[in-house]
């Protein structure tokens, strides 16, 4: 027998009604801050799990920006992260001078996104921020935070909206808790 879309899901967390309103805020604020300066923006999206928001927050952006992907894995296919972060796909544009957005779906450890401002630093961007539609700070292993945040969420395993569970669930419209029945 065949599972439903959003078999095993205990409970919805976030909504599609309360991720599209946030979103929008979060565009709104990005514009506001980014308005006066002279320099291109690119929006670096950390694939996969982030394709959904940065697709929606960029339509949200009243700039002109451009867009590039950086692919990295520290999870596969388990709950928590490896601590081995592997960069799996490089920028296509050169951001030397830049204002860099780095556009993640959770900030859990921390230890991704250090890994990842690490690489991109010593590539003499002007600017180079982190908007993350989640927060989980009561996993944090390294000191991280974001400059733009969606929701600060609670120490729960998360699937929707772009997050997965081996690779599925990206699909389902609103961020739910994953149930143990998986």
């Amino acid at each position: 027998m065949k599972k439903s879309w959003n078999f095993g899901i205990n409970k919805i967390l976030i909504s599609e009604a309360d991720l599209s309103k946030r979103i929008k805020e979060l565009g709104a604020q990005i514009t506001n801050d980014y308005k006066n300066s002279e320099k291109p923006l690119i929006i670096v999206c950390l694939l996969k799990g982030s394709i959904l928001f940065m697709s929606d927050l960029c339509r949200e952006i009243k700039l002109p920006l451009k867009m590039d992907f950086l692919s990295v894995s520290s999870y596969g296919d388990g709950f928590s992260s490896s601590g081995e972060v592997k960069i799996l796909k490089e920028l296509d544009e050169t951001i030397m001078g830049k204002d860099v957005l780095i556009v993640e779906d959770i900030i859990d450890t921390g230890r991704t996104l250090d890994k990842i401002i690490s690489i991109l630093s010593i590539r003499e961007p002007n600017s180079l921020k982190i908007v993350s539609l989640l927060d989980k700070p009561s996993r944090r292993e390294v000191e991280m935070e974001g400059d733009y945040i969606g929701f600060i969420i609670p120490n729960e395993f998360v699937i929707g909206y772009g997050l997965d569970y081996k690779q599925e669930y990206r699909n389902i419209p609103y961020i739910g808790v994953m149930g143990s029945d998986i």
